[in-house]
């Protein structure tokens, strides 16, 4: 059974990620210690004792749709309810809307244990979060006082609905319109697929935000608007209305997050009788400026998004030590005991044990310093604030990426600790590696985000921010080597190696775009981002190790830097020579 990881958090967020000294120097305003770490610990209880017992039956029964209605797994309602009681829907939003206004480095470690405890669950409210930050930054006033108290509250769930069967990624190709109604508001028709929790019983209301066209928006991404629009149009007292021409078509069924149910949503075919056709929407934001709206939401979906790779990543590795400590299989040498030895006293189990927790804490790390560049960026003096929103928006693309790839790195491995066990559902470590599979695809697929960290986050600051996130990096590996420890072993001398490469890396991709060679940039997109991420993972191990006094941060540093750093040297080669024979060798894979 999964048992929230709060110390390892606690310290990662405050010696790696940046939160003691953000406390210490009053940036965070009344925060203190002590209180973060009683809401880690409840929120950490509340995932290992409320969430994680019910994940089982929602990967079993999951979400059943009849009569345009879906009904989540049976304790998913009460258990739903028993998290807004607890506050937590609203521990990020702002004060005036009632929520608390924490920052975000506390929202996402809560968001990775739940996560971890189910993330068939944790999603839907994720959601609604995001949705909260959309509507706050971007809706009238009116808007606001009508949903964000109710959202923050956790008494309404929002969606983000976004994707069309034609469409996939490419939102340029969106069809969903939007005519005025003549009374403020617009009629919406069309409809939408893998909208997570779009239909369900958690709450009474569920509030859709839609991109959508305007009669005469233009073509592409510049024609898009945000709209707002309800399940239920709520009353001017708030209570709700008439029930809006939206409705649940199907879900998917899915290879995994089974409780969650992913809906077709249809808009405006007549579903509300008594109504003019078209479902009633409010617009956000300005006319043909929606995709600007919206990204508002992505982005931090994008996070919470990473946030699933972690959490899953957790989990698995919790999974399989248990078993490996109990399996019993064989001899081992490193065992003094009668009998078979358990499993975990075998090198190559240990291997993979280990890799897993080398790539998950180093994920985290990646993940919470995002969080913390974010929480800077709104929290900081005016002056320092572009240099952390350039921070977050750097790391935006590596935190979701890296984390959703290891995260389905380390549920395979935990099926391969598992052995033939882990390949049937008994044990549950084949329920985690089906989980993680969709979070790459998620919020924009990893190949995007690759994309986006090479095309737009390379060139801030006039190309100069990345190179002084790199230095920040090297000041690590200097730490490591003045420390004079002999536990880190090569570990300087590999890191410096390292930066090396992804400085070669980043200079080389620059160059390509500077003179015009995109193609042969993108080309190297994903390998640099996993370059960045294995190099950056490996300094923030290092500065925990540095931070802490315990062998063990040392141990596992040092295991990273020799066993897995050695792939940034080959991936360095990749980005910087394997435009050509990628660009041949796709030749024959295209028919007319």
């Amino acid at each position: 059974m999964y048992r929230a990881p709060v110390e390892e958090i606690a310290f990662t967020l405050k010696h790696v990620a940046g939160l003691k000294p953000a406390l210490d120097n009053g940036a965070l305003g009344d925060l203190t210690e002590d209180l973060v770490d009683a809401i880690l610990s409840e929120a950490g209880r509340f995932a290992s004792e409320e969430i994680a017992p019910l994940a089982k039956i929602g990967d079993e029964k999951g979400a059943v749709l009849k009569d345009a209605a879906v009904t989540t797994p049976a304790g998913w309602k009460e258990l739903y309810r028993r998290w807004v009681e607890g506050g937590w829907n609203g521990l990020s939003a702002p004060e005036e809307y009632g929520g608390q206004a924490l920052p975000m480095m506390l929202g996402v470690a809560a968001l990775e244990m739940w996560n971890s405890g189910s993330m068939a669950f944790a999603i839907g409210p994720t959601l609604t979060i995001g949705a909260i930050e959309a509507i706050e930054k971007h809706a009238s006033e009116d808007l606001k006082r009508k949903y964000l108290e109710k959202l923050v509250s956790g008494e309404w769930m929002g969606t983000m609905n976004l994707t069309e069967p034609q469409a996939g990624s490419d939102l340029a190709a969106l069809r969903t319109r939007a005519e005025p109604a003549g009374d403020g508001a617009y009629r919406i028709f069309g409809s939408k697929i893998f909208i997570t929790y779009g239909e369900h019983d958690f709450t009474d209301n569920i509030v859709h935000l839609v991109l959508a066209r305007l009669p005469d928006a233009p073509a592409g991404t510049r024609g898009i608007s945000l709209f707002l629009v309800p399940k239920f149009i709520p009353n001017k007292d708030g209570s709700l209305g008439r029930r809006n021409d939206v409705f649940c078509a199907s879900i998917e069924h899915k290879l995994g997050i089974h409780g969650s149910p992913t809906c077709t949503m249809i808009y405006g075919d007549g579903f509300a009788e008594g109504m003019a056709p078209g479902a009633v929407g409010w617009l956000i934001g300005e006319e043909n400026r929606g995709l600007a709206c919206m990204f508002t939401m992505m982005n931090n979906a994008r996070l919470a998004v990473g946030m699933q790779g972690v959490a899953v990543a957790e989990a698995a590795f919790q999974k399989a030590l248990a078993y490996a400590n109990e399996r019993r299989q064989g001899k081992a040498s490193s065992y003094a005991g009668e009998g078979m030895a358990p499993i975990v006293h075998h090198p190559d189990v240990q291997r993979n044990l280990l890799t897993m927790k080398a790539l998950t804490q180093a994920a985290r790390a990646i993940a919470y310093c995002c969080a913390h560049a974010t929480d800077m960026a709104r929290g900081s003096e005016a002056g320092d604030r572009p240099h952390w929103q350039d921070r977050a928006n750097l790391l935006t693309p590596i935190a979701k990426a890296f984390s959703t790839d290891i995260g389905v790195e380390v549920a395979s491995l935990g099926v391969q600790v598992h052995g033939g066990m882990g390949f049937i559902e008994e044990t549950g470590a084949a329920a985690l590696y089906r989980d993680a599979r969709i979070a790459p695809i998620y919020e924009g697929t990893n190949g995007i985000q690759a994309i986006d960290l090479v095309v737009r986050k390379l060139p801030l600051g006039g190309g100069e921010h990345v190179f002084g996130y790199i230095g920040e990096l090297d000041e690590i590996a200097n730490a490591v080597a003045a420390s004079n420890r002999d536990g880190f072993g090569r570990t300087a001398l590999l890191l410096e190696q390292a930066l090396d490469s992804l400085t070669s890396a980043t200079r080389h991709l620059q160059s390509r775009l500077a003179d015009g060679r995109t193609d042969d940039a993108l080309a190297g997109a994903t390998p640099y981002l996993r370059l960045f991420a294995l190099t950056a993972g490996a300094a923030y191990l290092a500065r925990g190790a540095v931070a802490g006094s315990s062998g063990e941060r040392t141990a596992l540093c040092r295991f990273f830097a020799e066993n897995l750093l050695g792939e940034t040297k080959a991936l360095k080669d990749r980005v910087v020579g394997g435009a050509e024979s990628l660009a041949a060798a796709a030749k024959t894979l295209i028919h007319g």
